[in-house]
């Protein structure tokens, strides 16, 4: 990627940047960041598209021997997975709403569509369990599939970088559950008879969607990652309101979400504990965050030393490790340079990461 060498876009006076090496540190304004966030999210979407084509290409209908799916599962494994159906249910809400609200970002908005896609396929191949396993007619799931539309999921945030960071603790939470769930189907869930059978078909399904899910993980956690280093103020704004007020998709919507729940709770794949060891705690650490109560007591001391111009302020924020995080960053963008180098496009629009003060 070429990064502009204007010195009003680098918010530097006439005649610097031409000094200003590629891996030089530099005060960047606000708009050179937004514009380098920007393209970055460009170059982040096309490598990440180039992976899905490569590794995550399959087909919800012909990947999985169907034929061979257990029909004797116990109604508790059932109601799980006719509560992950519920929720999928909303896949084109969740993607017209993320789409909107990032419509401005090429990289980003495009990655919502490619997203929704692939959780589009999670829905197909739910209905397919399903159906399947006997678990529902066909009649019944149409009644329910219409039960669940009759109402439209909005988003729980109203920025775009609350929803990238909600998104990003969303996604770690459901691969997890995914993970739980095929690790017990693979050891063997009780049947109706009593009897403790693997189902090694649905196994694999639902590994299949956890691969899917660790990767949109990846991808929210790159572009989170790249906020927080150019915007970190408002990162970290964001990343305190998320978690004080997260809650999984759909609560509100599915009909029976109260019992999916505690049947989630019962069998040991998800529970407030669960979340806050395997899913906060690890997104976190990958964002460099050391203390969110630091974080809290940082956002505070700077709402009360505004800068003179009313932009950034450019004092350190407490509460996470700046040196980490663009480590990782950098890290980052070397595979991203791989790539473009691999297609020729090093060439033409290379990717370059640029340092701030």
């Amino acid at each position: 990627m070429h990064i502009p060498q204007d010195e009003r876009l680098l918010g530097l006076p006439k005649g610097v940047s031409d000094a200003v090496g590629a891996s030089s540190r530099i005060l960047l304004s606000r708009k050179a960041r937004q514009q380098l966030v920007g393209q970055y999210c460009h170059s982040l979407y096309r490598w990440y598209t180039s992976l899905s084509q490569k590794v995550r290409n399959w087909n919800p209908d012909r990947s999985f021997d169907w034929q061979r799916l257990r029909q004797d599962h116990d109604g508790w494994l059932l109601d799980i997975i006719e509560g992950f159906y519920a929720v999928e249910q909303y896949v084109p809400d969740y993607t017209a709403e993320l789409t909107q609200l990032a419509r401005s970002n090429y990289g980003r908005s495009h990655f919502q569509l490619r997203w929704g896609a692939e959780e589009e396929k999670h829905s197909d191949l739910w209905r397919n369990v399903l159906l399947f396993s006997r678990a529902r007619t066909p009649e019944q799931l149409e009644q329910y599939t219409c039960e669940l539309r009759a109402n439209a999921w909005k988003a729980p945030f109203d920025t775009p970088m609350e929803m990238l960071l909600y998104t990003l603790f969303q996604e770690r939470a459901t691969q997890l559950i995914y993970l739980k769930t095929a690790s017990l189907v693979r050891q063997g869930s009780t049947n109706k008879a009593g009897c403790s059978t693997p189902d090694l078909v649905l196994a694999r399904a639902i590994s299949t969607i956890a691969v899917d899910e660790a990767a949109h993980y990846g991808f929210f956690l790159a572009l989170s990652r790249v906020h927080l280093y150019y915007f970190p103020e408002e990162s970290l704004q964001a990343l305190v309101t998320v978690l004080r007020n997260f809650v999984m998709p759909a609560a509100s919507l599915v009909p029976n979400y109260d019992a999916f729940i505690k049947v989630l709770y019962k069998s040991h794949l998800f529970s407030p504990g669960i979340y806050g060891r395997e899913v906060a705690k690890p997104a976190l650490s990958a964002l460099g965050i050391e203390s969110i109560k630091e974080v809290e007591r940082g956002l505070l001391q700077t709402k009360l030393t505004p800068s003179l111009d009313g932009g950034d302020r450019p004092q350190p924020l407490m509460g996470y490790n700046v040196s980490v995080l663009e480590s990782v960053v950098r890290r980052l963008f070397d595979r991203v340079n791989r790539y473009e180098s691999e297609i020729g496009l090093t060439c033409i629009q290379p990717t370059v990461f640029t340092a701030i003060q």
